[in-house]
């Protein structure tokens, strides 16, 4: 079941948030990124990272929606809300996340519904949906693509 992020989900939803980050740079790139990945995860950047969720949801409380299972949260999704459409123009699917034991599962299938379902509720510049996915992710990358994603440009960085 999918409902929005509550107040008591915040340990549980930080575990995952973990999961994320640390799924970002282990898959995708070398022990350097990994590493990049795992080092900004400190109670601070925990603490920032749950008032940002906090301040979005007090927006719209759909910006994040968790999947229950019988053992506590198994994966999450997170919708910028409608005030930042104009970063891209578009509604931002900031983050998906389902826990490994519950992928297969339909889990990220109901996530991805539930964020579309919310994006379709914003006024948008542009009736879209974007998301910066890893190239390398073969198995984001086919998830996506099964829902009618496209590559639409390329996002570039920089260190700073």
């Amino acid at each position: 079941m999918v409902r929005p992020y509550a107040d008591g989900d915040s340990a549980e939803l930080w575990e995952l948030k973990r999961g994320f980050e640390t799924g970002l740079g282990e898959g995708t790139g070398d022990e350097e990124k990994r590493a990049v990945y795992e080092a900004k995860l400190d109670d601070g950047y925990r603490r920032e990272w749950l008032d940002w969720a906090e301040r979005c949801v007090a927006e719209d409380e759909r910006c994040v929606q968790v999947a229950e299972s019988e053992d506590g949260l198994a994966g999450y999704v997170f919708v910028l809300p409608e005030s930042l459409a104009f970063v891209w123009d578009a509604a931002v699917l900031n983050e998906v996340y389902v826990a490994p034991e519950h992928r297969g599962t339909g889990v990220a299938d109901d996530l991805m519904d539930a964020a579309l379902a919310a994006a379709r509720e914003q006024s948008l510049p542009l009736d879209r949906m974007v998301l910066d996915v890893d190239r390398g992710n073969e198995r984001a990358q086919a998830f996506y693509e099964r829902y009618g994603f496209e590559h639409w440009g390329e996002m570039v960085a920089r260190d700073l």
